[in-house]
């Protein structure tokens, strides 16, 4: 099976990435610049690149990121700290953009003639991100494959976990978490303060496995 994937350099994709890797997947990762505040997660995904040996393109869609305002992952806004469930969280939506990354991610499938193309959404996101729901990917991969009149399938296996379920997961697969970045700050550690931190922490926690990200605050 070839497959396109999303590799964000966060636990979610990188977790992902192992996973297909496990299931003999051949792997072209594909990772956005879409103008967010910090790179840190963009080194992650290289990091995570390298340890499986896949090909990996970093795409500079940074000019379209810069019209996608009024987020504080892409403007000058303060992140907002606390759980996710807060709804100050919906300041980190980004319009569109797993539209327009999956978008493009299957126009690179179509080139390539691969199988499909896989993101690592999950249930956790389905809260605040509605560009994460099983609606919305159905949606978009019935409109792609008419689009291209293809058969290209959007894998998203994930979309039933929780956080605590894909951290468990990749315990499994040895999957190097400590070259992971989850955090909405480019700090030189994780905040451990934002939505994402707090959702990683409780996954570890839950999870009973342990957490080798180091933060801030704790």
């Amino acid at each position: 099976m070839n497959t396109v994937l999303i590799l964000s350099g966060g636990m979610d994709s990188a977790t992902l990435a192992y996973h297909l890797i496990e299931k003999d997947h051949t792997i072209y990762a594909v990772t956005f610049n879409y103008s967010q505040r910090h790179k840190k997660e963009i080194d992650s995904a290289i990091k995570i690149a390298k340890h499986l040996n896949i090909s990996h393109t970093i795409l500079d869609i940074s000019n379209i990121g810069m019209l996608l305002k009024g987020s504080s992952l892409t403007d000058d806004i303060p992140t907002p700290h606390g759980h996710y469930t807060a709804e100050n969280m919906k300041l980190t939506v980004v319009p569109n953009r797993n539209a327009i990354m999956l978008s493009i991610a299957y126009g690179i499938a179509v080139s390539l003639k691969y199988d499909m193309v896989a993101i690592g959404v999950h249930a956790g996101d389905h809260h605040i991100y509605p560009d994460c729901r099983e609606n919305f990917i159905h949606a978009i991969e019935h409109s792609l494959q008419i689009g291209n009149e293809s058969n290209i399938t959007i894998y998203a296996p994930y979309l039933t976990y929780d956080k605590t379920d894909i951290a468990e997961e990749g315990a499994k697969l040895s999957v190097p978490y400590q070259d992971t970045w989850t955090c909405y700050e480019g700090g030189e550690n994780h905040c451990g303060l934002c939505g994402s931190c707090n959702e990683r922490k409780e996954a570890f926690k839950l999870a009973n496995v342990k957490d080798v990200t180091e933060y801030k605050c704790t």
